[in-house]
């Protein structure tokens, strides 16, 4: 991918403008266009995957996906071919949306980059193309949506057709009926789960804020504009800490193949004027991502989007994910909607909240703790909270970051009979600095957990209950990758192997970790001492700081 010269004046972090974003952006789309069928309606990317709705939906998903791409960039040209391909797909190529079908995932985007393009493409469209499409996308108005972000397809289609005027009843009672649905899983404080329990992930920025917050935006509904506005800003408030200082997004939850689709929230919050950061941070934020993902191969020598995190990498993959799956990273591209004057492009970057100072920071609704260090700028999540057993292990460890993925060896677990389960995750509070959770574990055992942190040191506490007597349990620490440290100490009920057994009816065991990429980090011992008091409690003293004390017992976790 060829982009312009750095820029180290207006961008001083990462050297992009707006002229990278476009550059990128129409780069991806002349990469796609050459696996278009003839009449343009399927865009069938190379590859041997397929996902399981199989290859004719997958087509139908290159289409989408890429020409919400081009609606962002507001590619006349590109549009033209899209307008093409849209005549073709309704006049009998593409699948019908049916009840919790694909179809409903693409007609979303296909809804909104007309809805955003309407004087460049839709507008231009003759009338008998305009019904067929209309007629097409209304079946999404009655389809059955899968019980969590799907929810909000149907607002999105609904929004198009209400606002060129087809079955409006239908399309705003659809719409209204989606928001509605999405109320229930709205937990405060910006925070979403994506459906039932507790699913906390990028989910929250790439559907749950997007769609309603443009639709608000775009209906000019200010009501909804200040509901959904105030509750995105909210949220970026503490998503903003989840980039590290290289750029990477935190390495966890689902549907990870989309990348820099991560950076949409970022800029819609610009977009509504609802953000808590500062224009310069939210592109140094947003194009630290792009050029994270730009640099370490995420595009193949075609110039395509594989199927991965850097490169190829079927790790992060699930079943719907096809072969233009990684092309929702067109999300990423919102930001060009904003003109090339407003300050969010042309104000100098900012340092992002992990390049500022060090900062332990608790998230209450998915009971995270969010740790970064500003003299590498990793990012840890700790998570006593969030959990989708379908996806393990990217929700059922207790720790991620910016810098390492999970590892078959189950790192950041507690192992109970050399079972690694973490299931039925209780969570138990967040404070200044701790983060605390109850699970169970194998053998019917349960977990309660507890973690401190201060700088790049971690207290890591589990009290092992209901396990018989003897029972082998052992603690993982982080999977260091190239170019990073990853410590695990012994310090309460573990040998030198970080493994030790059971004892009555509940047996404390703790270790010392730490993930840096500082080349020489003082020792642990420096940083932190444990001293346990009976079986449940133990006191946590820092090298500077105030002494914590700490009791786990049947009732939860107790921090002062």
């Amino acid at each position: 991918m060829q982009l312009p010269p750095a820029d180290r004046t207006t961008s001083p972090f990462t050297g992009c403008t707006r002229a990278h974003w476009e550059a990128a952006a129409d780069s991806l789309l002349a990469a796609v266009e050459p696996y278009a069928t003839e009449d343009r309606a399927l865009y069938h990317l190379p590859g041997d995957r397929a996902s399981w709705s199989g290859r004719l939906s997958d087509g139908l998903e290159g289409y989408a996906r890429t020409l919400l791409l081009a609606a962002f960039r507001r590619d006349e040209k590109a549009l033209e071919r899209y307008a093409t391909g849209l005549a073709a797909g309704v006049s009998g190529v593409w699948p019908r949306i049916e009840d919790r079908s694909q179809p409903l995932v693409e007609a979303a985007s296909i809804a909104l980059a007309l809805r955003l393009t309407r004087d460049l493409l839709w507008d231009r469209l003759d009338d008998g193309v305009r019904q067929r499409t209309a007629a097409w996308l209304a079946d999404a108005l009655t389809a059955e949506p899968w019980p969590c972000n799907w929810e909000l397809f149907p607002v999105t289609v609904g929004g198009f057709l209400a606002d060129i005027g087809y079955e409006p009843d239908a399309s705003r009672a659809a719409t209204a009926r989606g928001l509605e649905r999405i109320e229930q899983w709205y937990v405060g404080e910006g925070w979403y789960t994506d459906g039932d329990g507790r699913k906390y992930d990028y989910y929250n920025g790439w559907a749950m804020h997007l769609y309603p917050v443009l639709h608000a935006w775009l209906d000019e509904d200010e009501h909804l504009l200040a509901l959904y506005g105030d509750r995105l800003s909210r949220h970026l408030a503490d998503y903003a800490r989840l980039f590290g200082g290289d750029g990477a997004p935190m390495h966890q939850g689902r549907s990870l193949t989309y990348r820099f689709a991560t950076t949409a929230p970022l800029w819609l919050g610009a977009l509504a004027g609802r953000t808590p950061l500062k224009p310069g941070e939210t592109r140094r934020l947003a194009s630290g991502a792009l050029k994270y993902f730009l640099d370490r191969g995420a595009v193949d020598d075609r110039g395509l989007l594989s199927l991965g995190w850097h490169g190829p990498d079927e790790s992060v993959l699930q079943g719907y994910s096809g072969p233009a799956s990684p092309y929702w990273a067109s999300k990423g591209f919102l930001g060009l909607l904003l003109p090339a004057d407003h300050e969010v492009w042309t104000a100098p970057e900012e340092a992002a909240p992990a390049e500022r100072a060090d900062r332990v920071t608790p998230v209450g609704p998915p009971n995270w703790l969010l740790q970064s260090t500003r003299s590498d700028g990793v990012v840890r999540l700790h998570n006593h909270g969030s959990e989708d057993v379908r996806y393990d292990p990217y929700y059922t460890r207790l720790a991620y970051s910016t810098v390492t993925t999970p590892s078959d060896a189950y790192d950041n677990s507690v192992l109970v009979a050399g079972d690694p389960s973490r299931t039925g995750i209780e969570p138990l509070g967040v404070g200044e600095g701790w983060a605390a959770s109850r699970h169970a574990a194998g053998g019917g055992a349960r977990v309660t957990s507890v973690v401190l942190a201060r700088g790049a040191v971690e207290v890591r506490a589990h009290l092992v209950a209901g396990a018989a007597p003897g029972t082998a349990v052992r603690v993982t620490g982080w999977s260091a990758p190239d170019g990073a440290r990853a410590e695990l100490v012994p310090a309460v009920g573990l040998d030198d192997d970080l493994t030790g057994v059971t004892v009555g009816d509940a047996t404390l065991f703790v270790a010392l970790a730490r993930l840096t990429a500082e080349a020489d980090p003082d020792p642990l011992a420096k940083a932190v001492a444990v001293t346990a008091s009976g079986e449940d409690e133990l006191t946590v003293r820092w090298s500077e700081g105030p002494d914590v004390r700490v009791r786990l017992d049947g009732v939860g976790v107790h921090v002062d």
